[in-house]
């Protein structure tokens, strides 16, 4: 029988670049966690020094701030506002653009993304919401080419969750902390009193390949079981928990539930929660015009459902309180999402809860219709 550990790899601290190095000699752009803003976004690197070393995150409900830790971690954050979302599928990206010729036109669309990236420190959750939407814009009737374009250019180096977040609860979705697939390589950052290594697997072709060229060795029993012991402390550590247990049968039977009035009472329909998500995709089509109308394009830009005009159809808005808008967005998450994808539509990254500033957190509130 071939030994469990033969799977696993270790790479030192001070080898760590050579992984970058190595992607950048294969043509792929970097992009991975860096600081801006006081706060963790995801953007083009170059080097370790990019990397948010030392600084972790601490977030609550409506609460995010940043702060130097005792440990000089490449990867000791948990996420930020910001998901892979915005590479994948951007805030606003044109369709088509359309070009007058006297008596003709000719219609131009974008060509194709044939750039390859690499992105670095991708967490397990945030690979469940890119397998979401890799199910959404690709595997139905009708494909999105240009997300799938951008996609299937993308070398993912996933990290393992060892320090959870005060908003998460990916352990209680079945999304984390532990990357288990749709990655190329997956690595477990672990500080000992000595030592600062990254076990570190293969989980595709093209990962196995770069990880045969990386100054690694095979991990030995005690560097699995520490890996093994951090992913067991994250997942216990959760600072939040959904019982999902039914959850799709139990929305649908307190549609008219006087909570939601309760929730509508404190949120502000900002959309805070849709924009931060890494699985809402819903956009708005526009077409312009230029002043001499020999021009017209047509793009394509996010939308969230707590906007009025999302539901606007001839005659007016259908959602127009506060209340109807916020039980769209928690039913579409665990309700509908299923009947339409087969899965639910929250992957536990508890970015909603951190970036409300009235507060509402969406387990609480599950858990109070549960009750009711």
């Amino acid at each position: 029988m071939k030994d469990k550990n033969s799977n696993i790899a270790v790479l030192e601290l001070k080898s760590f670049p050579v992984l970058l190095e190595l992607l950048s000699q294969k043509g792929y752009d970097l992009y991975g966690p860096t600081i801006d803003n006081d706060s963790i976004v995801y953007d083009q690197i170059h080097t370790v020094e990019n990397l948010p070393i030392g600084w972790k995150d601490r977030q609550d409900a409506g609460s995010y701030r940043l702060e130097k830790s005792n440990k000089e971690t490449l990867f000791g954050y948990t996420v930020g506002s910001h998901s892979w979302k915005k590479l994948l599928h951007p805030a606003n990206e044109r369709l088509w653009k359309a070009t007058a010729d006297g008596d003709r036109f000719s219609i131009k669309t974008p060509e194709e993304d044939s750039g390859k990236r690499a992105f670095i420190g991708v967490r397990s959750c945030e690979l469940q919401a890119m397998a979401i939407h890799d199910k959404v814009f690709t595997m139905g009737p009708y494909v999105d080419t240009l997300y799938q374009y951008r996609r299937k250019n993308v070398f993912i180096v996933a990290v393992n969750c060892t320090q959870p977040g005060g908003t998460c609860f990916c352990a209680s979705m079945k999304t984390g902390p532990k990357a288990q697939s749709g990655f190329d390589l997956a690595l477990t950052e672990i500080i000992e009193s000595d030592r600062h290594y990254f076990t570190i697997e293969a989980g595709s072709k093209s990962g196995t390949k770069i990880l045969s060229k990386l100054p690694t060795r095979e991990a030995n029993q005690a560097e699995m079981e520490a890996a093994d012991k951090a992913m067991e402390h994250s997942a216990e550590k959760m600072g939040r928990t959904l019982n999902t247990e039914g959850i799709k049968d139990l929305l649908y039977n307190n549609f008219d539930n006087s909570h939601w009035e309760q929730i509508a009472e404190r949120c502000l329909t900002c959309g805070n929660c849709t924009m931060v998500c890494p699985t809402c995709f819903c956009v708005n089509v526009e077409d312009t015009t230029d002043l001499t109308g020999q021009q017209a394009e047509r793009w394509s830009s996010w939308d969230s459902c707590f906007t009025k005009d999302f539901s606007y159809i001839h005659g007016g808005s259908i959602r127009t309180s506060a209340t109807s808008r916020y039980r769209q967005w928690m039913m579409h998450k665990l309700s509908y999402w299923v009947d339409q994808f087969g899965t639910l539509g929250c992957v536990g990254c508890g970015r909603c809860i951190t970036w409300c500033p009235a507060k509402i957190d969406i387990t609480e509130e599950a858990e109070i219709i549960r009750k009711k």
